[in-house]
């Protein structure tokens, strides 16, 4: 019988070895590393998401009983102490570098958006993560409270992180997504928490299209009315702003579209520089925003990122940055098996086998296993 390797071996080998330690050496984590190595520190942090470990007591003791399992993933048991020093001191740059690495292996197998044109199409938007003031006292949100913010841009092409930025609670959101990079062509979407004429006017510039709702107490002159098609949309109109600062920051013309929620029945404005896409695409492109909403309820309900392995600002971030390589990686499975898995059912089942000796590919087609066609028989005890 061939030996096989365990469902987290066969993961861990989606990483290219040689292209982590060139990271490392880039980054030189393991400058006085002490025989600890970097491989070492992710594969624990990797074992501690994917096993849904929350503190370093459980995590620790998970490795030290499967050690005899750990060679082939090049790992060790860790001691307790040594796991906590390397979140604190190794810098987690090792882990957003390797997040982009993993990340660029993902998108090449990614579905395509489901809209009908070509245009690469984004959500934006943010997070918080609640932290306790008393421990992380770096983390200033509010008089006497803590927080961490998590800024992503998700490509709808799979709906899958392409950027993130992690910053303290107080970063306002279009400061951080005048950080995040377009191509001309491109539609990103977010919600009113960017509304920034400025902001509007630097991706016009860029050649960029842009979705979102429009603030009821916004001031504008409509300058043309375009009949309304679908019964769900009451108006349909180009505007300019007439706001002082407004108009000084964004001069030309906007669409203005007063679109009722099927599901609600509310109706809510959406604000848009594209002027030649019909009402339902655009009203589709908005609602797809919902995407990044369960992206952030995935990761807090499924991923370690609400009790921490440390309380530095570094360990914090560690186990952030390692937490999104989690779901590229999951993402990965995903779209290369041909069952239909979710993200969250991923999470529920695969704490339970990764150290099953299976061929990863298999039990990812056929994770339940086939139904035998052999008849039952009924077992009978006797009783003497």
């Amino acid at each position: 019988m061939s030996h096989t390797y365990t469902i987290l071996g066969q993961i861990m080998q989606l990483i290219p070895r040689f292209e982590f330690d060139k990271l490392v050496q880039e980054t030189k984590t393991e400058h006085c590393s002490h025989g600890f190595s970097s491989w070492n520190h992710f594969g624990a942090l990797l074992f501690g998401q994917l096993s849904s470990q929350d503190s370093l007591r459980p995590l620790v003791a998970g490795l030290t009983t499967n050690a005899s399992r750990l060679y082939h993933l090049g790992m060790a048991p860790v001691s307790r102490s040594t796991l906590a020093y390397a979140n604190e001191h190794r810098t987690h740059e090792l882990f957003v570098r390797l997040f982009g690495l993993m990340l660029s292996k993902c998108q090449a197998i990614a579905p395509n958006h489901k809209h009908h044109f070509k245009h690469k199409v984004f959500s934006i938007d943010a997070s918080l993560i609640p932290l306790c003031l008393d421990l992380f006292d770096w983390a200033k949100y509010r008089k006497a409270k803590g927080a961490a913010k998590l800024h992503v841009k998700l490509d709808h092409s799979g709906y899958i992180p392409q950027f993130a930025i992690i910053t303290p609670g107080k970063a306002h959101e279009v400061r951080i997504a005048r950080q995040f990079s377009f191509d001309p062509g491109d539609v990103v979407v977010f919600d009113r928490g960017y509304t920034d004429f400025g902001f509007y006017r630097t991706l016009v510039d860029k050649g960029v299209f842009f979705v979102t709702r429009m603030k009821s107490n916004a001031d504008y002159t409509v300058v043309e009315r375009r009949p309304c098609s679908n019964p769900l949309v009451s108006s349909d109109q180009i505007i300019r702003m007439d706001g002082f600062y407004s108009a000084q920051k964004y001069p030309g013309l906007l669409r203005r579209i007063r679109i009722q929620d099927p599901e609600t029945g509310e109706y809510i404005c959406l604000l848009t520089n594209h002027l030649g896409w019909s009402t339902d695409t655009i009203s589709k492109i908005y609602r797809d925003r919902w995407q990044i909403e369960i992206f952030f309820r995935t990761i807090k309900q499924n991923l370690k990122i609400k009790g921490f392995l440390g309380t530095s600002e570094n360990a914090l971030l560690s186990q952030l940055w390692v937490a999104l390589i989690a779901y590229v990686l999951l993402s990965f499975l995903k779209f290369k098996s041909t069952f239909q898995w979710s993200i969250q059912t991923l999470c529920a089942i695969l704490p339970m086998n990764l150290f099953a000796q299976r061929n990863l590919w298999n039990w990812l087609d056929d994770p339940y296993h086939k139904l035998s066609k052999k008849p039952l028989t009924q077992l009978t005890f006797s009783f003497g």
